[in-house]
């Protein structure tokens, strides 16, 4: 089967790689920048092909002869990517994490008899894969917890941060109102607030504060409460809500000695060198999952835990293992029949189908990604 890999960076490379693996699937990449597809050049598994995904012709033509197509563009180009990739009728597993809406495309996906699979990261992605099967084994949910971040082992000031997918999403974390499920009402909140300090194996103490990170579920999940928190070295909130609140992720433009500058495109020069992960460079990520729920007339509580790191034998960052490698395992869950339902799926309508979760967890634990369960009824 041939696929297509749109994005070659940090988290799509890592994607290709795997899926070129043993030969089993025909293997293109295609990205805008020469320089990220020159990393492929000794491959013969693995074909690259220069492309703009904004020319829609041209992404058209480029993925007409592909059987998959797997979306890792930058989340300001993923939904009009996705509904080109949607019209010429192909089916994807997507991860740029778009802000508009997806469901406004399901009608598209479902004429077009396309499963569109969205969010297939690990937050969104996995969260919502797990909270879905946790919500599934219970007759009542009552409440949804999701606490992820991705993070350098090493802590180096000023920010103790550094970021191996896009860092305009990041910023995103920071800016973008924080959707929460409260007492059964959607409730929307600033995001960087109701700071929390949290213990976790392996790594300490954490900071977590609210994010929008709960997408699709805070539609798609009938429970009174959810919510999702992002994970940061203490500190981390202050300085990011300084920036913000100072201006620096601002979009509009200023006039600054007689020239137009966006604040936001200055911020990001000056921190995205700061914020890079270099190769070999040990990342983590961490991820609590919390459902409770009845089942039977007792009271259920089931997690999920991830602790994850760089890869030194692959050279994988952690953030692009644990987030490229469940769409990778979602993509092979579907060119192996195991899930056929057409339109816009987020990855919590696969998590009610217990077969298809086995397999994304073991294909994951198979890649040294392991997701530690445990339960307690009272």
């Amino acid at each position: 089967m041939k696929v297509i890999v749109l994005g070659a960076g940090l988290v799509g490379a890592p994607m290709a790689f795997d899926l070129a693996n043993n030969n089993e699937f025909d293997v293109t990449v295609a990205d805008f920048s020469q320089t990220s597809l020159n990393k492929f050049s000794g491959f013969d598994n693995i074909k690259s092909i220069q492309l703009d995904v904004t020319s829609k012709g041209d992404l058209q033509r480029v993925i007409s002869d592909f059987d998959y197509v797997l979306n890792a563009v930058p989340g300001f180009l993923g939904f009009e990517t996705m509904k080109t990739i949607i019209e010429s009728k192909k089916n994807v597993v997507d991860i740029s994490f778009f802000p508009e809406n997806p469901f406004s495309l399901k009608e598209l996906a479902v004429a077009n008899n396309v499963t569109a699979i969205i969010d297939c990261g690990v937050a969104p992605g996995m969260s919502n894969v797990l909270v879905g099967y946790l919500a599934s084994q219970l007759d009542i949910t009552e409440n949804v917890e999701i606490y992820v971040g991705g993070l350098p082992e090493v802590r180096e000031l000023p920010y103790e941060y550094k970021a191996v997918f896009s860092p305009i999403d990041v910023i995103e974390e920071y800016t973008r109102p924080a959707r929460y499920i409260e007492h059964g009402k959607l409730v929307v909140k600033p995001a960087l607030t109701d700071a929390v300090l949290m213990n976790f194996p392996n790594i300490g103490t954490l900071e977590s504060f609210n994010s929008d990170g709960l997408r699709t579920i805070a539609e798609t999940i009938d429970a009174p409460n959810m919510k999702e928190k992002t994970l940061r070295y203490p500190g981390h909130i202050e300085k990011m809500k300084l920036l913000r609140d100072t201006g620096f992720f601002d979009k509009e433009e200023i006039e600054v000695n007689g020239q137009m500058v966006s604040p936001l495109d200055l911020t990001t020069k000056l921190l995205f060198p700061k914020w890079k992960l270099d190769e070999g460079e040990v990342d983590i990520t961490v991820m609590k999952i919390i459902v409770d729920g009845i089942k039977d007339n007792k009271k259920i509580n089931s997690s999920y835990f991830l602790y994850d790191k760089y890869n030194p034998e692959t050279k994988v960052h952690s953030m692009a293992r644990t987030t490229g490698y469940s769409a990778t395992m979602a993509l092979r869950m579907l060119a192996k029949g195991l899930f056929t339902t057409k339109g816009i799926i987020p990855p919590e309508f696969i998590g009610k189908n217990e077969t298809c979760v086995n397999f994304i967890l073991d294909g994951l634990a198979d890649r040294g990604i392991i997701y530690k369960k445990s339960a307690n009824s009272y």
